[in-house]
């Protein structure tokens, strides 16, 4: 499954920095507001051992990780909801992605211009926060005017719900809530909240921009950043984006595992982001292992067998008869397929097995 995450903030944060760090394409990183002028995309791998374990074990043709889709979106500024700088083209690269990646500037650089004039992260979080209210309030009152009157007089149960809905979201936007602080109460409105696409009702993933110094502990900016969303939906973590680069510059496993020690690092945090990521959307992996590939596969936590069957292929999906399952360590302690068969360690799942993280499937079909 497809999965796209934006990387936003005001101009000069070190988006593009760290954007650089995760991908392999090379978005223009300089000291000036805009220097993104388009949404630039690269794919980044989902860091994940047990493909290479595995593949000790298969020998296969290929190791095929997952894959997540990383948007380089340029500096937003005030206004941008009434389209200020290049608000109006932003925010639409905001909406199509699943995932929000907030990049706080979290470090003091005299020689880095802060788009404001001073390091203020609590308040360039208010800045993008405003901004994507404002045009989220902009669309829930155009669809309140829509849906108003049938709801009311009509025996419309949808326009009812939606209705009921929006209004929930415009008190809250009102409020200077995000509209993610709006739970649904049902599937009724689960569905409807889909479909409207709204900008802050999107996962959101602070990353406090640190220097070199605070990349292990963090800093009093962190702790700024971390009161200030207590009681949001949302996930906080610490990066140093310039670490990240210079960590990228080392040609080998040993050499950059070496410097991350130097910094009291276990893992490097371009790693450490992606899988928050997954994380954040409820995303966890199953795994197929052969002798052509081993292939990590992406699915959401709770889905059972027949739909991660369709993650492969719908004919999976619609054809699917049953699931042979290892689970990762029986695989990794028996040594191979043949020999967890016979330690009778396989198991063999219909349509209500519910997968879990690191499941090794095989899917039985007929279409």
């Amino acid at each position: 499954m497809a999965l796209k995450a934006g990387i936003v903030g005001l101009p000069n944060v070190g988006k593009s920095t760290l954007f650089n760090c995760l991908s392999s394409a090379k978005a223009q990183a300089a000291n000036f507001p805009f220097c993104t002028i388009d949404a630039q995309m690269g794919q980044v791998s989902v860091p994940d051992d047990r493909l290479t374990r595995l593949a000790e074990l298969v020998h296969p043709g290929r190791i095929v990780p997952a894959t997540c889709d990383i948007v380089d979106i340029a500096g937003l500024v005030k206004g941008a909801s009434k389209g200020e700088g290049l608000g109006n083209q932003f925010l639409g690269n905001i909406r199509e992605c699943d995932a929000i990646i907030h990049v706080l500037r979290c470090f003091d650089n005299g020689n880095i211009v802060h788009v404001d004039g001073s390091v203020n992260p609590v308040r360039d979080k208010e800045i993008i926060d405003t901004e994507l209210q404002l045009k989220d309030l902009e669309t829930v009152e155009n669809r309140i005017k829509r849906v108003e009157k049938v709801a009311k007089v009509g025996g419309d149960k949808q326009a009812k719900v939606e209705y009921e809905l929006l209004m929930r979201y415009k008190e809250a936007l009102e409020q200077g809530q995000s509209a993610r602080s709006v739970v649904p109460q049902n599937e009724d409105e689960e569905q409807c909240a889909k479909q409207m696409f709204l900008l802050t009702t999107k996962p959101v993933l602070y990353v406090c921009n640190v220097d070199d110094a605070s990349a292990a502990t963090g800093n009093a900016y962190v702790e700024q950043v971390r009161q200030a969303i207590e009681g949001e939906n949302a996930q906080l973590m610490v990066i140093s984006a310039q670490t990240e680069a210079d960590i990228a510059e080392l040609e080998t496993y040993e050499e950059k595992q070496m410097f991350l020690e130097d910094l009291g690092l276990k893992e490097s945090g371009c790693n450490r982001l992606i899988k928050a990521i997954y994380h954040l959307l409820n995303l966890q992996t199953f795994i197929t292992a052969g002798e052509m590939e081993v292939k990590a596969w992406t699915f959401r936590k709770g889905w059972k067998a027949p739909q991660c069957a369709g993650v492969i292929h719908t004919d999976f999906e619609k054809g699917f008869i049953r699931a042979e399952v290892i689970k990762y360590e029986d695989y990794i302690k028996y040594g191979s397929e043949a020999a967890v068969r016979e330690a009778g360690k396989m198991g063999v799942e219909g349509k209500e097995y519910v997968v879990q993280d690191g499941d090794i499937m095989h899917f039985r079909f007929n279409v």
